[in-house]
This record gives C-alpha cells, sequence and structure tokens, in this order.
C-alpha cells in the first residue's frame, strides 16, 4: 500500500480520516499511579494509544504543517484526556482529522481513510479493508473484513507479532549494518505532531507543527 500511494494512485490528496475510538474500563485508570498522568504518561488516549495510528498516517500521507484540537477526560477521572478530536493540514495541502479516545464503548477497531482525486483507501486494524479507486494496481489485494483488535477494548497484549516484527526487523539491522525500517528520525516525526496537538489543545489555536519534538 505504501508502495501504491507514492506511484499516486490516489491522486491529488484531499482528506486523511483517522480514528482510535477504543474503550478502558474505570480500574484501567484507577488502579495505575501513571496512567493518563502528565508526568508519567506524557498524555492520555493521544500519546498512550493513539500515536501509532498518527504514525501510519504520517508516513503513508505525508507531514503535518498545522493542527488545531480539542481534548476532554469525559468518562475517567484522570488528568490527561481520554476523548481527543484534531484537524489536520499536510504539506501536500490534504485535510485530516482524528479522532482518539478510550471513552468509547465498547471500543472498536482503529481506522485509517485516505482519498485523493482518484479514490480511497481504508485501513482497518493494519489491513486494506478497501481500495475504491478509479485506476486500482493488480497487486493492492484487499482482506473483505478486517478482526476485530482485542486492544480496542482491552489492554492486554494478546498479540505480538507487530512488536515482534519491529524487534527483529531492529536486530537485522545490527547485524547486516544497515538502518531500521523505522528509526530514531521517524519516531521523532510522530512525537512532534503529537506536541502540536496537545500544544493546540492547552491554547485553543492553530499550532504550526514544525517537525522537532521537544522531548527528545
Amino acid at each position: 500500500m505504501k508502495k501504491a500511494v507514492g506511484a499516486g494512485v490516489l491522486g491529488r490528496p484531499i482528506l486523511a480520516d483517522a480514528r482510535v475510538k477504543w474503550f478502558r474500563p474505570r480500574d484501567y485508570y484507577a488502579k495505575s499511579r501513571w496512567r493518563g498522568t502528565w508526568a508519567l504518561d506524557g498524555g492520555g488516549a493521544l500519546i498512550n494509544q493513539a500515536v501509532h495510528t498518527v504514525d501510519l498516517m504520517q508516513w503513508l500521507f505525508g507531514d503535518v504543517i498545522s493542527v488545531q484540537a480539542t481534548s476532554k477526560a469525559r468518562l475517567h477521572a484522570i488528568e490527561a484526556e481520554d476523548t481527543l478530536v484534531a484537524l489536520f493540514e499536510f504539506a501536500n495541502g490534504a485535510l485530516g482529522v482524528l479522532q482518539a479516545a478510550t471513552s468509547a464503548y465498547p471500543g472498536y477497531p482503529r481506522q485509517l481513510e485516505l482519498t485523493g482525486s482518484e479514490g480511497t483507501l481504508i485501513i482497518a486494524q493494519d489491513r486494506l479493508l478497501a481500495a475504491d479507486l478509479r485506476n486500482p494496481p493488480a497487486d493492492l489485494q484487499c482482506v473483505g473484513k478486517a478482526d476485530q483488535n482485542p486492544s480496542a477494548s482491552s489492554p492486554i497484549v494478546s498479540d505480538v507479532r507487530g512488536h515482534q516484527s519491529v524487534l527483529e526487523d531492529f536486530l537485522q539491522s545490527i547485524q547486516a549494518n544497515t538502518g531500521p525500517r523505522c528509526d530514531g528520525r521517524e519516531g521523532r516525526r510522530s512525537l512532534a505532531l503529537v506536541e502540536a496537538i496537545y500544544a493546540a489543545c492547552r491554547t485553543g489555536e492553530r499550532v504550526r507543527c514544525t517537525g522537532k519534538a521537544n522531548l527528545i
């Protein structure tokens, strides 16, 4: 899919729609001294649950240059947010929206929709759910229906394949003396956007995203 987007199958980028509408029970926060705190968790639903979708969105659609956002703790008694909405402007001219929550009972599969002048691609749980394109490439295969991710409603990581792949790639890069597929610069890029979103929440103003995180 990354190759297809890079080859221009979407045409002119128009809209990105990212949704991480998950649920966490009361005990998830109540029985932890660090979850949902600014000092120890760094925030709430955005930086803890939705950050991976932020990674994916920017990797596929490019850098965000400005953001507006608002957030609240609507369900849980925590310092940080359990519900957040952000509006983006991308460097390529597209617009975007992100919904991040741990307040959406019973929890739904995370989803990313990318729309361009030539069609729309929909990813659910890191699998290609739909490729509604004017000229779809033959090698872009859809899965039909994505499986429900247990993480949408539970903090327990029952499927470790994603973590395993990252660690294997890292070890292989050491052995081959090559760069990992996701390096520190890529991680910093996502963190910079997260910081810009939180700044927009605090100020209520549009914030420019420079791509430089203050925490690193």
